[in-house]
């Protein structure tokens, strides 16, 4: 392997899910990962130990992953870009650190290749059953973004994208990956480092005196002052102030929180993305994300040649909730399928979304397997009578 002076390697590579997300990392300017291992998602680090050093990286080993997920934002704010990596036990222990750097407005990247549980589960099996813990898994009010590649090459794509949100917005982004596209093997093309839009940290400009850690600038996301620089600032999980001071009043916590939710919400328009073909006419929608989108996409192709109307709607994002979406194509289709490897969670999002203008039907998988693509026909079919 041979990378450019910028640490991406470039040209066309036949690689897994967990190597690309890797090689995504690098080329968006992450030289810094703190992880633990854990099955399915060890390879993406064990990939990026390998190559950090020769950009001028670090990759540190911790005792756990309660450990990984405070490390990782303390390189943030020495100046890193910084992400980890982990599964489904992992990411629950990570949970109170999620939080922190919601409060914090670290940017950061949570990559979770989630397997079958809950607990220990399946370590080497799929599932999607993470979802909603994505979103909810931490006390308080709180926004993030969450994205679903279903392809080693949109496991390069869209790290890349993760890492500009996460700078652009200064809010830790899931990468919610899961198992069977974390070990699929296909082509992905790297292009050049000139030719991968990398955003840069928000770093202030302001000086010493002027600066406030927490002022919203007039964009509701705050510049970012680095620490060894002069600047003088606290960062703290407690409610604060634009100082970044404890400030315990009932007016504080509203202007703040508030200010944490609607920096993501007034940009979900374009936070959103989604991928759909033939909705306009459908009888039928599925709605699907990650791997459960690539056997969706063959009921689909089976649906049409039976001579129904099926549109597809791939979730990109996956939060914030694509619901203006949903909520525009509701009224215009008879239902909406909702395959997905768990017992149902993103299927409520749908369905609420939805308000009752389509039936919304949930397939659900509990992990450990796929669903076969007849699974998801036969619910078509059966959704195309009503």
């Amino acid at each position: 392997m041979k990378a450019d002076p910028h640490g991406v390697l470039t040209g066309t590579h036949f690689i897994d899910g967990d190597h690309a997300c890797c090689e995504g990392a690098l080329a968006a300017g992450a030289r810094f990962a703190a992880g633990y291992p854990i099955t399915p998602s060890t390879e993406v680090v064990e990939r990026f130990a390998a190559r950090v050093p020769t950009v001028g990286g670090t990759f540190i080993q911790m005792e756990d992953e309660l450990a990984a997920s405070i490390t990782l934002q303390g390189a943030v704010w020495g100046g890193a870009k910084a992400f980890t990596v982990t599964s489904g036990p992992g990411f629950s222990l990570m949970m109170e650190h999620i939080g922190y750097a919601a409060m914090t407005e670290t940017p950061c990247v949570f990559v979770d290749v989630q397997r079958g549980g809950p607990s220990t589960g399946l370590p080497t099996l799929p599932a999607q059953a993470d979802m909603m813990q994505a979103r909810w898994g931490s006390h308080g009010d709180y926004e993030i973004i969450a994205l679903c590649p279903n392809s080693p090459q949109e496991c390069f794509d869209l790290t890349i994208k993760a890492f500009n949100m996460a700078e652009e917005f200064r809010v830790p982004v899931m990468f919610m990956m899961d198992e069977v596209v974390g070990h699929m093997t296909e082509k992905v093309v790297i292009p050049a480092a000139d030719e991968i839009e990398v955003v840069p940290r928000k770093h202030t400009r302001k000086s010493v005196e002027d600066y406030l850690p927490y002022g919203s600038n007039g964009d509701m996301v705050p510049e970012m002052a680095h620490a060894g620089e002069g600047y003088k600032f606290h960062v703290t999980g407690l409610t604060h102030d634009e100082r970044g001071y404890p400030n315990m009043t009932p007016q504080t916590q509203d202007k703040l929180v508030r200010r944490l939710q609607n920096k993501i919400r007034s940009a979900a328009d374009r936070i959103c993305l989604f991928e759909e073909d033939g909705i306009e006419g459908a009888d039928v929608v599925v709605v699907s994300y990650g791997i459960t989108s690539r056997v969706a996409q063959r009921a689909v192709q089976m649906a049409r040649e039976r001579g129904l109307k099926v549109g597809k709607l791939r979730l990109i994002t996956a939060w914030p909730f694509p619901e203006k979406k949903i909520a525009e194509v509701a009224p215009k289709v008879k239902a909406l399928v909702v395959p997905e490897l768990n017992l149902g969670q993103m299927v409520r999002e749908v369905e609420r979304a939805a308000q009752g203008k389509a039936k919304t039907v949930a397939i659900p998988h509990a992990g450990g397997g796929v669903h076969s693509p007849d699974q998801i026909l036969n619910a078509i079919v059966e959704a195309s009578r009503c």
